[in-house]
């Protein structure tokens, strides 16, 4: 007599049910040996472990590279960025922001971050060094030529803060072109006559600049790219910012700090940061 087919329906049903159990149950113990699950227990994805790495604005374009290198060399692990003027993150630093990685454009920040007990004295390096230029939009709607320009009358001139090192660099230049026998003494008394905003950090000046909302800005040279102009300013007169990193003393993972530290001084590192326009440390 042949079985009806609700028979061999629920046949099939138990025959599959049975082999997916038996699958299972075969991957488990293969992942018990490797040590990935204990015997008993149930698989479950293990979220990607994280670091925080706090880095100045000019340095954003280098360091995400330098992110994805890490994460190639560390699979499982992600590098989270918090990019802003290194005179904030100090100040985050300070308030007991929760980091693994501190990289400031001056000492003069990192040394706040020292002073606050988050970072040892004794672990910080210099990684790379920048210099100054001057921007113009695209367009050049001012008709600028050279660094004279800036103390002319009317001009439309964004920098940073002075509480920010791109704009402490800034005055800085301004007061040694002021001293210059090729300079009037009042240059930079005209210059900052012409400053229409002072920004939080050197990110910012550069936007400005390239949406024409001003007819100049000091940048880094580093951020220089295809929407603005420059102007090169004399070496002489030019301002060298040193850029020190540390590990963050109270870091929850020091091993995976210290070893991003060391990717920035390699010879990889200083390679990229080359490429984004810095002044590497080391050959």
């Amino acid at each position: 007599m042949t079985a009806p087919p609700l028979y061999w329906i629920r046949k099939d049903y138990l025959r599959m049910k049975t082999a997916l159990f038996t699958t299972a149950t075969l991957v488990l113990l293969i992942l018990a040996c490797a040590g990935i699950v204990a015997p008993g227990q149930s698989f479950t994805a293990t979220p990607p472990l994280t670091i925080t790495v706090m880095a100045a604005a000019s340095l954003s374009e280098s360091f995400q590279e330098l992110g994805r290198q890490f994460e190639a060399q560390h699979p499982g692990v992600r590098v989270e960025f918090n990019f802003a003027g290194s005179h904030q993150l100090a100040q985050q630093l300070a308030q007991g922001a929760p980091a693994d990685v501190f990289a400031s454009a001056n000492q003069d920040q990192m040394d706040s971050a020292v002073r606050a007990v988050r970072v040892a004295g004794s672990s910080v390096h210099i990684f790379a060094h920048n210099q100054l230029a001057v921007i113009y939009p695209s367009n050049n709607p001012a008709d600028l030529v050279e660094l004279h320009d800036l103390g002319r009358p009317g001009l439309k001139l964004v920098i940073a803060a002075q509480e920010v090192p791109a704009g402490h660099y800034s005055l800085e230049m301004l007061e040694k072109a002021s001293q210059d026998p090729s300079f009037s003494p009042l240059f930079k008394e005209a210059v900052l006559q012409n400053v229409v905003s002072y920004e939080n950090n050197v990110k910012s000046v550069l936007a400005k600049v390239a949406l024409g909302e001003a007819d100049a800005g000091i940048v880094y040279t580093s951020d220089v790219n295809d929407q603005v102009g420059q102007i090169a300013i004399p070496e002489a007169l030019n301002v060298t910012a040193a850029y020190p990193i540390a590990a963050i003393q109270d870091s929850a993972h020091a091993d995976l700090a210290g070893a991003f530290v060391e990717l920035v001084l390699s010879s990889a590192g200083q390679n990229v940061l080359q490429k984004y326009g810095f002044i590497p440390v080391t050959p």
